[in-house]
C-alpha cells in the first residue's frame, strides 16, 4: 500500500480530478495548501505599492493506492497538471504500513 501526495497549481484541480476519475481512482483527499519552490514567489502591485507574495497557493491531492496502481495514478497527475511552467508541482509517493476502515474496523486493501 502506497501513499500518493501531489501539489500541483490551483488551475489544474479540475484536470486533475477527471484524469484520476478515468483511470478508477475513487478515493482522493483533496487540501488548499500554501508553499513555494523554485519559482521563488512573486511580486505584486496594488494602489502602486509593491508587494512579495513569497507563499504561493496550491493544491495538495493524497491518495491511497495498491502498488501495482502506483504508475498510472502518477501518469494521470503528471499528464494533467503539467503545463510547462515552473512551478506546476510535485509528486512523491510514501509506504502505508495500515489502514484502517474507521465505520466497518476493515484493515489493509479492504479499507481502501
Amino acid at each position: 500500500m502506497k501513499l500518493i501526495t501531489a501539489v500541483i497549481k490551483p488551475q489544474k484541480l479540475d484536470d486533475v480530478k477527471s484524469a484520476l476519475r478515468a483511470i478508477g481512482v475513487k478515493g482522493i483527499t483533496v487540501s488548499e495548501v500554501s508553499g513555494v519552490g523554485r519559482q521563488g514567489g512573486h511580486v505584486e502591485v496594488y494602489r502602486g505599492a509593491e508587494y512579495p507574495i513569497d507563499l504561493l497557493s496550491k493544491i495538495r491531492f493524497e491518495i491511497l493506492a495498491e502498488t501495482k496502481d502506483v504508475q498510472p495514478i502518477i501518469d494521470a497527475i503528471v499528464k494533467s497538471a503539467a503545463t510547462g511552467q515552473i512551478g506546476d508541482g510535485k509528486i512523491w509517493v510514501t509506504a502505508v504500513e495500515e489502514v484502517v476502515r474507521v465505520r466497518t474496523g476493515e484493515r489493509g486493501s479492504a479499507a481502501v
